[in-house]
């Protein structure tokens, strides 16, 4: 099962990201319904949540921290200016106009990781606009902000 979370991360993140996201240590949550992986944690942290519906990753604000740290160089990164990281990390969308610098591979609909001028995590979401885009319009929501890192997902308890 490590191994088959691990392809599918290095297909998603690129080469290496499986490694990176996912030591040895990880545990893995499966669907009673379905059968299938759902949720991958590092002891009590969510690293990401395998969605069934197109068999990709959404990460978690501590999952992308281990990827921006880890890979070398980083992909599906948005840099925002230094002033709207405060409303950002409070779950706030990216707008156009305050992206200052982003992974030029990026494409529409595609899991995104929002860093400050300090490479530090501000959230994750998803790209309505490709990285060219971002990079020329003015106007208009970049990435829609699924999870500030203000707020922390703990491992659900089982009763």
């Amino acid at each position: 099962m490590l191994r088959k979370i691990r392809a599918i991360a290095d297909y998603q993140f690129g080469k290496g990201a499986g490694d990176t996201l996912f030591p040895d240590e990880v545990s893995v949550t499966i669907s009673k319904k379905t059968k299938k992986i759902r949720h991958v944690y590092l002891g009590d942290s969510l690293l990401a949540t395998l969605k069934p519906t197109v068999g990709l990753f959404s990460l978690t604000v501590e999952g992308a921290r281990r990827l921006i740290n880890g890979m070398r160089p980083p992909r599906l990164w948005v840099q925002v200016q230094d002033d709207v990281a405060s409303f950002i990390e409070e779950g706030g969308d990216v707008f156009a106009k305050h992206v200052t610098n982003c992974d030029g591979e990026i494409r529409p609909a595609e899991e995104v990781i929002v860093i400050d001028g300090r490479k530090r995590v501000l959230a994750v979401g998803r790209s309505v606009l490709s990285g060219d885009e971002m990079k020329a319009f003015r106007r208009g929501v970049a990435v829609r902000v699924r999870r500030g890192s203000l707020k922390k997902v703990k491992k659900p308890t089982t009763k």
